[in-house]
């Protein structure tokens, strides 16, 4: 049985080189930060930190109305609303959430919640999951369309609390089913 012809060495750059030069220039032009870059420097990253933080206080006050309404619930979501606040933590604090940071948030997302009106409760447990789910989905869409514009550090925790709302969201969909 004949041996096939060794493969033709090919001219030009191959396609990982092309990708590699292709994500190395876009990693160098994301990273100047100079004066043309439009960063608004600290009071931007203060504003998107504040309003990712906002977002995920009311995301928490829809969790414990749910609860409230619907107690049977609690196994099933508390976990994910531990979470949450973690990620309120994580947004208010600058740094990553720990359990007593968690617990921190807690009480201050419930002062929060307790100061605007209450989100309305879907009547049946059912409804009430698919409401969270369609909640966590939307706050996971935005979050990723923000983090394009976010500078490197925010826009790493974004993009982290945007993929655990995007599973949230998952969970509560096909836990359902």
């Amino acid at each position: 049985m004949p041996y096939p012809p060794p493969p033709r060495a090919r001219s030009g750059p191959r396609r990982r080189s092309l990708f590699a030069s292709a994500a190395g220039a876009a990693l160098l032009a994301g990273c100047s930060a100079g004066p043309d870059s439009g960063d608004d420097g600290p009071s931007a990253v203060a504003r998107a930190r504040a309003r990712a933080a906002g977002d995920s206080r009311r995301l928490l006050a829809r969790y414990d109305a749910v609860l409230a309404a619907h107690p049977g619930l609690a196994r099933r979501l508390g976990p994910l609303r531990a979470q949450v606040a973690a990620h309120a933590a994580a947004f208010t604090d600058g740094t990553t959430a720990t359990p007593t940071a968690e617990a921190e948030t807690t009480g201050t997302a419930s002062a929060t919640a307790s100061a605007s009106p209450a989100p309305a409760v879907p009547a049946t447990e059912k409804d009430a999951v698919a409401a969270l789910a369609a909640a966590e989905r939307a706050l996971a869409d935005q979050r990723a369309r923000d983090l394009l514009e976010a500078p490197g550090e925010l826009a790493r925790l974004l993009a982290s609390v945007a993929a655990a709302g995007a599973g949230h969201a998952y969970l509560l969909t096909e836990g359902a089913r």
